[in-house]
């Protein structure tokens, strides 16, 4: 099977701290990978120097079929972050944040209308300007941003944060249907034991290191 993510030895610095510190991490098309590990560890590091966001210094680092070393704008049409961050404007509306960053990613405006309405955002809140929503429907909308854009790889940095109960459902229910379809995902979650139901595969970050041998994977 296809290898989405190959580091070796990856290292990626925050001005002199290393914030990975020779990450050794294969990922295979269609796993669900979820990451383990204490505040600091190098979780989020490890996601972003994947979206291509965090450069690597040394080390190899291929995400799929790109070498982030050479070119790490090349992989970023094909992945999908879901940060801390929302990354949305402000003054746009629900439904002209999604279409921009569908556009952008080449994806159909029928890929905006579906994502909007897979997150409950195609009623009102589709005119609603981001700045008036709440934590939670911010949220929504980053996620039917990355639904709308079809990435071929999902990294999602606490996907459940913000939500109540009946969205993470929504969120889970994605992630199945994604890897199902072919995609591949890598989180991190505090909700430890929601997402570790998701996920084919566990890997603990500790250090900017992965721990231990990884698990046996499987693609759910």
């Amino acid at each position: 099977m296809e290898t989405v993510v190959h580091l070796r030895a990856a290292v990626a610095l925050l001005g002199r701290f290393p914030a990975l510190a020779g990450v050794d991490l294969d990922v295979r098309r269609g796993e669900v990978v979820l990451l383990n590990g204490p505040n600091g560890a190098g979780k989020t590091s490890l996601l972003r120097a994947c979206a291509g966001l965090l450069p690597i210094v040394s080390g190899e680092a291929v995400v799929l079929g790109h070498d982030l070393r050479a070119d790490r704008r090349a992989v970023r049409r094909r992945v999908g972050l879901l940060g801390h961050a929302t990354g949305l404007y402000d003054e746009l509306t629900v439904a002209d944040n999604v279409r921009f960053w569908a556009r952008a990613a080449r994806a159909a405006p029928a890929d905006a209308d579906a994502a909007m309405a897979a997150l409950g955002l195609d009623g009102r809140l589709r005119d609603v300007a981001v700045s008036r929503l709440s934590a939670g429907q911010r949220r929504r909308t980053s996620l039917a941003v990355l639904v709308a854009r079809r990435p071929e790889l999902w990294l999602l940095d606490e996907p459940h944060a913000g939500l109540d109960h009946e969205a993470r459902d929504l969120v889970d229910g994605l992630v199945r249907d994604a890897a199902r379809a072919g995609a591949t995902i890598v989180v991190a979650s505090h909700e430890h034991d929601r997402a570790a139901a998701l996920a084919g595969r566990q890997v603990t970050i500790a250090g900017g290191t992965v721990q231990g041998e990884p698990e046996v994977a499987r693609v759910p």
